[in-house]
């Protein structure tokens, strides 16, 4: 059972290692975009292998761990942690695509559309962080706050398209840019997804109960539940 806890710790340090990666990934490539920093963009976009390779190790132990968990809430832990390293090795793909556009973006003359992506950025930051934080802690409550900010970032989603998709009507000749803005925007809107599975991931662990697909809905009673 001692062994079977310290690999079960493992498997938690593994995972935030990974969520550190993923969370520095999209800072560095919103960064990159924002100061037309090809160089920054380019290391984002190589460092994705790191995220990839850790996704895989977490899967290799939480494979090892699922034949051995003694108890439901540990069976638990384990097929979560398994979806939350889903999650975040996708926030790296993402952060691999504003990388990308970042560095295309870098060598083109600045295209002056009126959409604020250091808000957007800001807040699916926010929500990623929050549910990280939720699942460390165990929290519920705290992973069920961060469920109802996906639908903020999603309406930045909607209201900076149709900003850059009317920019692109009256300046046909910044078409390629603004593509690539929507891409960028797009990648955001994503990462918002993520951290909110990531949320709904944390209230099964806590509460047993899969929240998908049913919306914020009644936070049900705690259970005490220690990694």
């Amino acid at each position: 059972m001692e062994h079977f806890e310290m690999e079960l710790g493992e498997l938690k340090q593994t995972l935030l290692t990974m969520a550190s990666h993923a969370e520095n990934a999209v800072n560095q490539a919103v960064h990159a975009l924002a100061q037309r920093d090809y160089d920054l963009a380019t290391r984002v976009k190589d460092d994705d292998a790191v995220i990839d390779r850790l996704e895989v190790e977490i899967d290799e132990l939480a494979i090892q761990l699922l034949a051995k968990a003694p108890l439901a809430s540990d069976l638990r832990f384990v097929t979560v942690a398994m979806k939350i390293s889903q999650n975040l090795e996708r926030v790296g793909d993402e952060a691999a695509k504003i990388a990308k556009r970042a560095r295309d973006l870098s060598s083109e003359p600045p295209v002056r559309v009126q959409i604020d992506l250091q808000h957007m950025a800001g807040l699916v930051l926010s929500m990623l962080k929050a549910s990280l934080d939720a699942f460390v802690q165990r929290d519920a409550a705290a992973a069920r706050e961060v469920l109802p900010r996906d639908r903020e970032v999603n309406a930045l989603n909607k209201q900076f398209s149709a900003e850059i998709a009317g920019h692109m009507m009256q300046h046909p000749g910044e078409i390629k840019c603004c593509l690539n803005l929507m891409v960028v925007v797009k990648s955001l809107e994503r990462i918002g997804d993520h951290a909110k599975n990531v949320a709904e991931e944390v209230v099964y662990l806590c509460e047993a109960q899969d929240i998908r697909h049913k919306g914020v809905g009644k936070q049900a009673p705690a259970r005490s539940s220690k990694v």
